[in-house]
């Protein structure tokens, strides 16, 4: 386990849409260090329960030991699951609906990042996994090995918004088998650096950025998780409750975005259409018109919320 301290992104404006009030249900969806949950059993006062939800199972039972004394006096319950399953979950723990509200951050976690035998990062050498729940699926190097070159030149461009993914499946797949992520970067690197005129700049990420993100989200499926939550959470939660969702790149905003659009709508008829046949009833107010960014203060303290989003919506009756 990494031993960075964990900073919970935009915490300040999560306790403030959350509104918390004792005596009702809570669940952090992708808990993690525990962050937003210390703050959850912290501000959801006597009477409440707080359901905590990981799917890496080392960082999940972590917690449990760390939040030891927490348990003692108040009705915590954790699950091992991708959040992507809430509805089990929930029926797990025979709850029907949320009452309070529900919190999902959805970048990786910073202790992922930093254990290099998760493979997450090129900063240190150390196998290709990628998989958030090591329990289970396939890895990147399973996927980078053995994709047809098109295939992982499609990934590489879809999930990465790399617009030399074609030269870099090329060059990958003309040096495989690649086992670690040192030797994917080596791979990366320079064929995005002689597209940069004068090499790489301070102000750029660095070249393999978009090829690890892609693999990554390709290797757990985030963005299919993604839609697959929210439309299962928002009929389980009560009217009143809330919901705050924190992305940190584009491609998961959009889905939050899109997907909040939508059930606030009262009808997704197509605009042409002369008489409403959708039948679709308006299900959450958007609380956030625009999506609420970190200030400056907390980049300078966390300099990986530098590109979270958060956005969030209330149940109507």
């Amino acid at each position: 386990m990494s031993d960075q301290p964990h900073i919970p992104v935009m915490l300040p404006q999560t306790l403030q849409l959350l509104a918390m009030t004792p005596g009702k249900i809570w669940v952090d969806a992708t808990a993690g260090a525990g962050g937003h949950l210390r703050e959850l059993i912290a501000h959801g006062g006597a009477g409440s329960t707080i359901i905590a939800v990981d799917q890496d199972l080392e960082t999940l039972s972590a917690l449990e030991k760390k939040l030891k004394k927490e348990r003692e006096t108040n009705d915590i319950r954790f699950a091992h699951s991708n959040f992507r399953d809430i509805e089990r979950v929930l029926d797990e723990q025979n709850i029907d609906t949320i009452t309070g509200g529900i919190i999902a951050d959805l970048g990786v976690s910073s202790m992922q990042l930093d254990q290099p035998e998760r493979g997450f990062s090129f900063i240190k050498d150390g196998p290709l996994d990628m998989r958030m729940d090591t329990t289970s699926g396939v890895t990147a190097e399973h996927l980078v090995n053995t994709l047809p070159e098109r295939e992982l030149a499609d990934i590489i461009f879809k999930y990465g918004e790399e617009r030399l993914s074609r030269q870099i499946a090329r060059r990958i797949v003309e040096h495989r088998p690649i086992k670690s992520t040192r030797e994917l970067e080596n791979m990366v690197s320079p064929v995005v650096l002689r597209h940069r005129k004068g090499g790489r700049n301070r102000d750029e990420s660095h070249p393999a950025t978009r090829t690890f993100q892609a693999l990554r989200i390709a290797v757990n499926d985030e963005l299919g998780s993604i839609e697959q939550f929210l439309r299962a959470v928002v009929p389980r939660l009560a009217p009143g409750a809330r919901m705050v969702l924190i992305t940190f790149h584009s491609l998961e905003d959009r889905i939050v975005k899109q997907f909040l659009r939508e059930a606030a709508s009262n009808c997704i008829c197509p605009p042409r259409h002369p008489v409403c046949v959708c039948t679709k009833r308006k299900e959450v107010n958007i609380l956030t018109p625009k999506p609420l960014l970190p200030d400056h203060e907390e980049v300078l303290a966390n300099p990986r919320s530098r590109s979270a989003k958060l956005r969030a919506g209330e149940k109507v009756a």
